[in-house]
């Protein structure tokens, strides 16, 4: 346990770490990246050129920061992070040298008002907060490699098909090149692709996993994408995928992560709701295909959110969902659509989400809902849950890259 000095000098300078948290965290980066280049591998280079990942660290030190008398209330967010550690084979001795350049970032910004002592004392939070990351890791590596079919790091699948979805979506039928059984997942989790890219070296990348579980592959299905700013590169490893990898190619995958999931037992005649905007699909998708698979009497209700017809992937599986199950709700929205696309009926209506639609065309008072998608859109389904006065205990949402706030700024 922490000492009670140790939480009555961090609860002291919250408000000055608060005020300069980015600071902090970009000279953090900064100093990791110079010191221990080769911790370097396990981060996204586009989310650091956009920023994201130095504003996500920054909200998760001010929330331990303001929450170091009761860390239980982080709980859920250590449970997020420790299985993206997992997902990127994060081990115990990664984090003296996260702890090094954390204190010395403290010192270079807030400079004589560091004082040993509370230097001391961030060094104490610090390690107390790395210790309940080790322990919770510890559970999960031996979890992944004690399930059947089961391992840790990364294992050799082989791409047994390769089919479009949209003008900017592509699907990954992957099998172990071993032969060997593949490992129960929860609907919603994610694997982990390392590709020893050929001309820049680069990070894992996480990718839902779109199907359900207990079928004989997995399959990921990766967007094409753009640059997040305009100093950064477009998506190296999604090009590559796209461009690249064929059938019949190799793949080093890492074993299913990820806390965004829906629990079938539990969802057995619960209405569900999955609000899903581009991308965001995906976990959304493995969900509603898990639930009508186990429970097809169980109410789902699945609104989908794109563009247009274009890049409007897994329009006809999506459909045939409602085939297996007459409890099995689908809407599609589009918010450009282009000429015909309504009238043709590969939409049933255009613009964006609205509380209106949601109080008309879901069971709110009573249903659980997850989403997933563009932070606007997500930000968007929040306000709406919101106003509708859906308990957060029945809302649950992931975004792909750094976690964000999803309030809107005041």
């Amino acid at each position: 346990m922490l000492s009670e000095k140790t939480i009555q000098i961090v609860k002291e300078i919250t408000p000055v770490v608060a005020a300069n948290a980015e600071a902090i965290t970009t000279r953090f980066y900064l100093r990791m990246f110079e010191g221990d280049p080769d911790v370097q591998s396990f981060f996204n280079q586009a989310h650091q050129h956009s920023g994201g990942q130095q504003k996500a660290l920054a909200g998760a030190i001010c929330a331990y920061f303001t929450h170091i008398d009761n860390p239980a209330v982080l709980m859920p967010a250590v449970e997020l992070i420790a299985q993206k550690h997992c997902s990127l084979g994060i081990k115990p001795e990664h984090y003296p040298i996260v702890g090094k350049h954390l204190l010395a970032a403290i010192k270079d910004v807030m400079g004589d008002a560091a004082t040993d002592e509370i230097i001391a004392a961030v060094a104490e939070a610090y390690g107390f907060l790395a210790d309940i990351f080790i322990g919770r890791e510890g559970s999960i590596y031996e979890e992944q490699e004690s399930a059947p079919g089961g391992w840790n790091g990364y294992r050799t699948f082989v791409v047994d098909r390769k089919i479009p979805e949209s003008d900017v979506v592509t699907s990954f039928y992957l099998r172990p090149e071993d032969q060997g059984p593949l490992p129960p997942f929860r609907p919603g989790q994610y694997i982990t692709v390392h590709i020893d890219h050929p001309v820049t070296p680069t990070s894992p990348r996480n990718y839902s996993l779109s199907d359900r579980p207990g079928v004989d592959h997995f399959r990921i299905s990766v967007k094409r994408e753009t640059r997040l700013h305009p100093e950064a590169p477009d998506g190296l490893i999604s090009s590559h995928l796209h461009d690249e990898v064929e059938e019949g190619h190799r793949l080093k995958v890492g074993p299913p992560c990820g806390e965004f999931t829906v629990d079938l037992e539990k969802s057995n005649g619960r209405p569900i709701v999955l609000l899903a905007g581009g991308i965001g699909v995906t976990p959304l998708l493995s969900m509603a295909k898990s639930i009508v698979h186990a429970h097809p009497d169980s109410p789902v209700y699945f609104l989908q959110a794109a563009r247009n017809s274009t890049v409007h992937a897994f329009a006809d599986e999506i459909k045939s969902l409602q085939s297996l199950s007459s409890n099995m709700h689908t809407k599609v929205l589009y918010d450009a659509p282009l000429d015909g696309d309504l009238e043709n009926g590969r939409c049933d209506g255009t613009g964006f989400v609205t509380t209106d639609l949601l109080r008309q065309w879901t069971p709110y008072a009573e249903a659980e809902f997850y989403f997933c998608g563009p932070k606007p859109f997500m930000q968007n389904i929040h306000a709406c849950l919101r106003e509708l006065g859906v308990d957060e205990h029945r809302v649950r949402y992931e975004f792909f890259g750094p976690k964000e706030e999803l309030s809107c700024p005041v």
